[in-house]
């Protein structure tokens, strides 16, 4: 029996040795990071509360601005059913802002108003309001530009027609593997691997650039790459100066980095509920805080307007526009940023609505590509909102 143990012993260290050394020879050696990460900690995927397991920038702020409080605030809650919901999948926060007046809030699992969770890929919608702010102060002459303005490998023939308006509305034709459940796609490497930027940089173009539309966490990494290289600043850097100070965060909020530096940009920004909102609202207001236009109103515009593309099965796509989801829900044409874990600020300007959803799980998509948790959020805001 011990000669049989010792044999099992060696040949599982022998296939342990054979399976690292293929990971190492096929540039794959961030899996250990996953397993480590995941499985060994009892979990399967990312969850919201990972800031420490990774270095991180700060965004700092400077001089908060609360929300006011409406008259009406917590006076009246979403119904038991939605509720019942909201804690079924493990909502921590759900957040409503009507007329710029805080009218509803509550908070699970011990979180409170002033804690931090990861946004995931509601990261993107603030990449693509930092390149609102890049053109605003001139760095950028157009979106129009080409990437290999600011990127010269882009200058290849295959690459030499993208520019920032294709990373912005997801139409590169780069071929990021964009996959949640493989170990091996561009997503999970992104997030556990040692260089982003150098994984993206691996990108092929394989389709003609702005006319596929494609969801893929890549173009967003080169929207970020195009920001250090016009700003001379870290990403988190210019975060605080051109968004986070000016919007009066109230709490600090950070963003994750890889192990050579990189900010993670296409998700990963760490932020409160209530600063979250105050995104909402900026676009809300077409750039302008106060008597500070953040933003060009035509840009805002621009990047809350569906963009004239077609699927990979050619169909027309009528749901997003400059790193912006669009939707139509009871007559009320809204915009809003999203998560894969459910995080969401949702803006309908008809209403004067603002709505936060944070947490660790989402509904099932169904045919209209849109998880079914997002009808519950809003029309919980409704009715808090007596809509």
């Amino acid at each position: 029996m011990k000669r049989f143990l010792k044999r099992l012993l060696i040949a599982l260290g022998i296939i342990v040795i054979l399976l690292e050394t293929g990971l190492v020879l096929t540039d794959n050696g961030y899996v250990n990071k996953v397993l480590q990460l995941t499985v060994l900690r009892g979990i399967n995927e990312p969850d919201i509360y990972e800031l420490e397991l990774f270095d991180y920038d700060i965004v700092a702020i400077d001089q908060p601005q609360p929300w006011a409080a409406s008259v009406r605030y917590n006076t009246v809650s979403p119904d038991a059913a939605a509720i019942r919901t909201m804690e079924k999948l493990r909502t921590t926060g759900f957040l409503v802002v009507h007329r710029d007046s805080l009218l509803f809030e509550k908070y699970w699992e011990n979180a409170t108003a002033e804690t931090v969770s990861n946004s995931f890929s509601m990261a993107k919608s603030i990449v693509g309001i930092l390149i609102g702010c890049a053109l605003k102060d001139g760095l950028i002459q157009s979106i129009d530009q080409p990437v290999s303005d600011f990127i010269p490998a882009f200058k290849e023939p295959s690459k030499a027609g993208i520019t920032i308006r294709h990373l912005l509305t997801m139409s590169s034709g780069l071929d990021f593997k964009e996959d949640y459940v493989s170990v091996f796609s561009w997503p999970a490497e992104a997030y556990y691997g040692p260089d982003v930027n150098g994984l993206t940089m691996k990108g092929n173009a394989v389709m003609k650039p702005g006319t596929v539309w494609q969801y893929k966490g890549g173009d967003t990494q080169l929207l970020g790459m195009i920001l250090t290289k016009v700003t001379g600043m870290k990403v988190s850097d210019y975060a605080s100066l051109k968004l986070w100070k000016p919007i009066g965060a109230e709490n600090t909020a950070y963003w994750s980095k890889d192990e050579v530096g990189n900010v993670k940009v296409s998700c990963c920004y760490y932020a409160s509920a209530r600063d979250f909102a105050k995104i909402g609202r900026l676009y809300k207001e077409y750039g302008r805080w106060g008597e500070k236009q953040i933003v060009d109103s035509a840009y805002v515009v621009g990047s809350i307007t569906n963009a004239p593309l077609v699927d990979i099965s050619q169909k027309p796509v009528v749901k997003y526009g400059f790193q912006w989801w669009l939707m139509n829900y009871k007559h009320q044409n809204i915009f809003y940023m999203r998560g894969i874990r459910g995080q969401y600020v949702f803006v309908i300007p008809a209403m004067d609505l603002i709505v936060v959803r944070l947490g660790h799980l989402r509904g099932e998509k169904g045919s209209d590509n849109i998880p079914s948790d997002v009808y519950v959020y809003l029309d919980a805001a409704f009715q808090v909102a007596g809509i």
